[in-house]
């Protein structure tokens, strides 16, 4: 995933930037980067490894390093950004979040035919996606035009922020509005970012939600709209269940409250079948779970209770180590028991989502090791059948290394993937064989997924507007 923020003042943009930035942390953990732009210095760019340490640690120093009134910064799980392209358009630093699907195709097709050549070739020979972004921007004579033929050859998604050399910034949601982007405004000029909160936080009010494909210049005296926005809207729905920070806001829906809906819709369920009578703790599995759990606990109610306790103070970010049986390792040494939260009681957890479910499965090992009688799951999201091709959730995971993928494959085999709606549904025989299955995997005393339809009916928007891609693989 990833997450960038922008600001054009009156006054020194780097304080708010680094901040703004910085409030995007939860959104990556691989690379960091800020530009900003000086009339008399020009254009100016950091990049840092973020993995063992955060943003602000590895930025700390930017205050006298950079300078401007206006700067971007972003925050990546993939490509080291912002860069800075000089080309028909003018020099400026460009930061993107999504990924792009047919990316050989459009090098082939648009680039390599131009004689055009790429400078921030990766490991392995991987272009940089933001420098392909930008590339097809400069197919065109205007940032207006070249924004939008990007979008319309991109397969995939593509949130764009452009910090211009005319003292501007240049924002693009994606072509569907798959992921947020706003304008905040406060009296010495105007800021961008995914996250409303972050610019609330620094003092700014929300000016503008952009819309799909909708394109925004700002300055520090005004916001000019290039292009308007679109009406298709396929908005990612793990915004509310996973990605977004609690105090986010999207369309108008604020993440912890959904999530509160979320778990209330799921304990509704639970009680109609008669199941919550065996519960003494409702828990979540920190920290996204931990909402939808206290929605689960207030309907239900059966008490919430924090029976582990994350070890922050040296542990405070997800370090992830090269080999599985290391971050397995590193996830367990984090988790501190309540002992008496735990003996002899029978617990339900709500996890925001369950993947490959390995970190899961030595949770729960971790709790019967500590005395627990029995250890529930509920998954506050439908079974997750399908690798996301739009965002970085589940991208890197093969479609064999979903649990429930898997799971089905060792009961049916092949043929089992023509009744994913089926295993998808807990009322049907082979809805009933997968919980059963990955409860036997992972040690869960039962296990239930939220529906499709509870978590739209949770979110509050008109479900043509919700990507749900990766639960019933409808695009």
């Amino acid at each position: 995933m990833g997450g960038f923020f922008g600001v054009v003042s009156k006054c020194d943009a780097i304080p708010d930037v680094f901040f703004g930035t910085d409030y995007h942390s939860h959104l990556g953990t691989r690379r960091g980067g800020m530009a900003a732009y000086d009339e008399n210095i020009g254009l100016q760019r950091d990049i840092h490894n973020i993995e063992n340490s955060p943003f602000r640690t590895k930025f700390e120093n930017i205050f006298d390093e950079m300078t401007g009134n206006s700067a971007i910064g972003c925050i990546s799980d993939s490509d080291p950004q912002p860069l800075i392209i000089r080309s028909n358009l003018g020099c400026y630093a460009v930061a993107t979040i999504g990924i792009i699907n047919n990316a050989k195709e459009l090098i082939d097709k648009f680039l390599c035919s131009n004689g055009g050549h790429f400078g921030a070739v990766m490991t392995g020979g991987k272009i940089n996606t933001t420098e392909l972004v930008a590339a097809l921007i400069s197919q065109k004579p205007s940032f207006a035009e070249g924004i939008t033929f990007a979008q319309d050859v991109i397969e995939g998604t593509a949130a764009i922020m452009i910090l211009t050399d005319k003292n501007s910034i240049i924002v693009a949601r994606d072509r569907v509005g798959r992921l947020p982007l706003s304008i905040g405004k406060n009296e010495n000029g105007y800021c961008a970012s995914f996250e409303q909160f972050a610019f609330k936080k620094l003092g700014y009010a929300l000016e503008k939600e952009l819309g799909p494909s909708e394109i925004v210049e700002i300055t520090c005296d005004g916001l000019t709209v290039l292009e308007p926005a679109r009406k298709e809207m396929k908005i990612c729905s793990f915004l509310w269940t996973y990605y977004g920070y609690p105090t986010s806001e999207f369309e108008g829906v604020t993440v912890e409250q959904m999530r509160y809906r979320n778990g209330e819709i799921m304990a509704k369920n639970d009680l109609k079948n008669g199941f919550t009578d065996k519960i003494d703790y409702v828990g979540g599995v920190p920290d996204s779970g931990t909402p939808h759990a206290i929605g689960y606990a207030n309907k239900s109610d059966i008490p919430f209770a924090r029976p582990f306790i994350k070890y922050t103070p040296t542990w405070p970010r997800s370090f992830t180590p090269a080999k599985q049986v290391d971050r397995n390792r590193i996830a367990k040494m984090k988790q501190i028991p309540v002992h008496s939260l735990i003996e002899d009681k029978n617990l339900l957890f709500v996890d925001d989502s369950i993947v490959r479910g390995t970190q899961l499965r030595e949770t729960v090992e971790f709790l019967y090791e500590n005395g627990a009688k029995s250890v529930h799951m509920r998954s506050a999201c439908p079974p997750i059948m399908y690798g996301c091709k739009y965002l970085n959730f589940s991208r890197n995971t093969n479609d064999m290394e979903l649990i429930t993928r898997s799971t089905i494959f060792e009961l049916e085999g092949e043929e089992g993937f023509k009744y994913i709606d089926e295993y998808s549904d807990s009322s049907t025989k082979r809805g009933k064989k997968l919980r059963s299955a990955i409860c036997e995997k992972l040690h869960f005393a039962s296990l239930e997924f939220q529906s499709l339809e509870g978590v739209i009916e949770a979110i509050g928007l008109d479900k043509s507007k919700l990507c749900t891609y990766c639960w019933n693989g409808k695009e």
